[in-house]
């Protein structure tokens, strides 16, 4: 067994969403005059590796400390839509996996390489007949090494992929990375399963999260 961590380290200056709030992590307290080093945090909800609730787009839905822990842990399945080129869907044909519900479904784009560089939000996106098909097969824990499952660059971000899944009460994991480590594990027939647990922020929208796989048996 073999645990492979798929966050992104929150620091100061780090990659955010186009509008979000900037990262700045300064101290509060040190240990030289204060006797204790602590940390002042200043981050969005949204920042670098964290998962959506379905408040984040619709203020009756469940905020991320009402949703079921089971929500955030389970079996996964990758998806390698590392063929898909810049901008372009990720449609309901590279779905042919087993959508059993209670497995997390991570999309594998491989733009988790481009992190902090110009293309960044050029990546490919989830087609919303896919975002359907997951959720017409039960499965409400989603994941992307993307900035986001939706178009980043559009003027108008109606968010239909987000749309489709936060209606089903599903949850988004976005800005993942080391996926292409689970497409060779699966390729392998190793069993994965993926820890996504949020902060429990209390009515929020989303959370920040420490997204770990675990690779073989028990």
């Amino acid at each position: 067994m073999r645990l492979i961590d798929l966050t992104r380290p929150i620091h100061t200056g780090m990659p955010v969403f186009p509008g979000d709030p900037e990262v700045r992590l300064e101290p509060a307290l040190r240990v030289a005059v204060d006797g204790v080093n602590v940390l002042r945090l200043h981050l969005g909800s949204q920042s670098g590796t964290h998962v959506d609730a379905p408040a984040h787009l619709d203020d009756s839905l469940p905020a991320i400390d009402e949703l079921p822990l089971d929500r955030f842990v389970g079996p996964a399945r990758i998806v390698d839509a590392r063929s898909v080129p810049a901008r372009a869907a990720i449609g309901p044909g590279l779905f042919d996996i087993d959508l059993t519900p209670g497995t997390i479904v991570l999309i594998a784009t491989g733009w988790s390489s481009k992190w902090a560089t110009a293309d960044h939000l050029a990546h490919p996106y989830l087609h919303p007949d896919a975002a359907q098909l997951l959720v017409d097969n039960g499965i409400r824990t989603i994941g992307i090494d993307a900035a986001s499952i939706d178009p980043s660059e559009a003027d108008d971000l109606g968010l239909p992929a987000h749309r489709i899944l936060c209606g089903a009460h599903a949850v988004i994991a976005e800005n993942l990375t080391a996926l292409d480590e689970l497409v060779a594990a699966q390729a392998a027939g190793e069993p994965i399963e993926v820890s996504l647990f949020p902060l429990p922020l209390r009515g929020g929208d989303g959370a920040p999260i420490r997204a770990v796989a675990r690779i073989g048996p028990r």
